[in-house]
């Protein structure tokens, strides 16, 4: 393969803290030491089916370190392969397959190689660009945590830690009335948010969506803990958690993107529901979007440097479609294949779980029954 000269970048799927750092890190590693040319691509892969490219100096990436967000945009709803670009009589959408458009427009910035800085649905839209040539080097992104084949991705801690906070102050309000606090947070399919966040904030409920639950499991556990004169509980729920036998809550639905179920409402189901068998008290807190946004944690940060710089180490060695991963506290690369169209869900015996149900912490389940 010729070599790497010049590189595009861009940052896909939803934001999260930590983004700009790996753009620093990818920009002046390979500006500085690998003597490449660096190119951004505006709000992730829809710059690319636009057309919407710039130039990134090194001055253009400087003091960005600490800054939330991303300075290049971002889009969750550009799928190359099923992309909308108009609408029928009524009102439906009608998508084209704009992978052709997008190998055009990256061969005339005479892009070599690209570094993908996004999550599971970042990786699988890329794969129709890697089957028509183009060379793509994925860096883990993601505060659910649930990109396959990496331990761990940035911005996850930054979340986790934001949601500790919240469930710290609660505490004292629920403290304060002998309420039932239910604190719903992000986490779709996977439970990492809550049940880190949860045990680290000391929730005495922690529901997951890998884990359905059962109403009956929880009300024991609030009734448990007021025999013991603790009056208030303390519930973390993810917002992709449900009913056992029952369904996600869906909030809305949006046909213009390539994961159309937009989830929402479970916290205040749940809360309504405990309030009635209960007839304690209940208050929902959603922390939504305020678990994506402001200053990365410094763990965070650090870690997404290290992937920056090892991907455009990669990119200068000619490797070709690899994920930058941290497994096993090592940070290695895998085929960028590997992560398409899956997800890192947290397993039945995983060591956390254990940790939570042995401190005394409610999952939701049958297990929690037991005295």
């Amino acid at each position: 393969m010729p070599p790497t000269r010049r590189i595009g970048l861009f940052t896909g799927g939803g934001d999260c803290p930590g983004l700009n750092a790996v753009i620093r890190a990818v920009t002046k590693n390979a500006i500085l030491n690998h003597g490449l040319e660096v190119v951004g691509i505006e709000d992730g892969l829809l710059g690319l089916i636009e057309n919407r490219c710039r130039p990134l100096s090194f001055n253009d990436v400087s003091g960005i370190l600490q800054f939330g967000g991303t300075i290049l945009g971002s889009s969750n709803k550009a799928n190359p392969r099923r992309f909308p670009t108009a609408r029928n009589p009524d009102g439906s959408l009608v998508f084209s397959d704009m992978t052709e458009r997008c190998v055009e427009h990256a061969r005339a910035h005479r892009i070599d190689a690209i570094v993908a800085i996004g999550g599971d649905g970042t990786m699988s839209a890329c794969r129709a660009l890697v089957e028509r040539g183009l060379n793509f080097i994925g860096v883990p992104k993601s505060i659910d945590n649930d990109l396959f084949g990496t331990d761990l991705t940035f911005g996850f801690l930054t979340a986790v830690q934001i949601a500790s906070d919240a469930l710290d102050r609660v505490h004292t309000t629920a403290s304060s009335h002998g309420r039932i606090m239910v604190v719903e947070v992000m986490g779709r399919n996977a439970g990492w948010i809550s049940l880190y966040s949860g045990l680290a904030g000391g929730a005495d409920v922690i529901l997951i969506p890998e884990i359905p639950y059962d109403t009956t499991a929880i009300v024991r556990a609030i009734e448990q803990r007021a025999a013991r004169g603790r009056k208030a509980t303390i519930i973390c729920i993810a917002e992709g958690a449900k009913p056992k036998g029952g369904l996600q809550a869906v909030g809305r639905i949006d046909p213009s993107s390539p994961d159309p179920v937009r989830l929402g409402g479970i916290g205040a189901m749940l809360a309504g529901e405990l309030e009635d068998r209960t007839g304690q008290e209940t208050r929902v807190t959603v922390l939504g979007h305020v678990q994506r946004g402001g200053t990365p944690t410094a763990a965070d940060r650090v870690l997404a440097t290290e992937f920056g710089f090892h991907a455009a180490d990669l990119l200068a060695s000619g490797a070709r479609n690899r994920l930058i991963v941290r497994q096993d506290g090592r940070i290695t690369d895998i085929d960028i294949a590997d992560a398409a169209d899956k997800q890192r869900l947290i397993p039945s015996d995983h060591s956390m779980l254990r940790a939570a149900r042995a401190v005394g912490t409610c999952m939701g389940d049958e297990e929690s029954l037991t005295e």
